[in-house]
């Protein structure tokens, strides 16, 4: 069993940065791949960014490459998610997730057996 808390979120202004974090306890990440998710109103849940337990290679939503950054802390068993040059639209839910390392598609929702209760990111113009 894995439990996820997210941490991190809040209201800020077009432009600005934020530094999510996803704290593990149960397992260490090095045995998962660690990805985020955001759900904005009226949306579908998308992935944002993924990371290898074990080698440490990322992937990220398209649209989101150069702007965020996933990274793992392995001394604190966290992995976080920097957010540069907020926009209107990347305000949402933020969650994270687990899942065994089983080589699928980052985004497939379904692979992910454990979720975190998510932290609000909201982005004023």
């Amino acid at each position: 069993q894995v439990q996820l808390v997210e941490s991190g979120g809040g209201l800020v202004q077009a432009g600005a940065s934020l530094r999510l974090s996803c704290a593990g306890s149960g397992r260490p990440f090095t045995n998962y791949d660690v990805s985020w998710f955001r759900q904005a109103p009226g949306k579908e849940r998308e992935f944002v960014a993924g990371i290898h337990g074990s080698g440490g290679s990322s992937y990220y939503a398209e649209s989101l490459k150069g702007r965020f950054t996933i990274s793992r802390d392995m001394a604190k068993n966290t992995v976080n998610l920097q957010m540069n040059s907020l926009k209107p639209d990347d305000t949402g839910v933020y969650s994270c997730a687990v899942r065994d390392p089983i080589g699928i598609m980052w985004g497939l929702k379904g692979s992910y057996p454990y979720w975190g209760q998510g932290t609000q990111v909201t982005v004023s113009s």
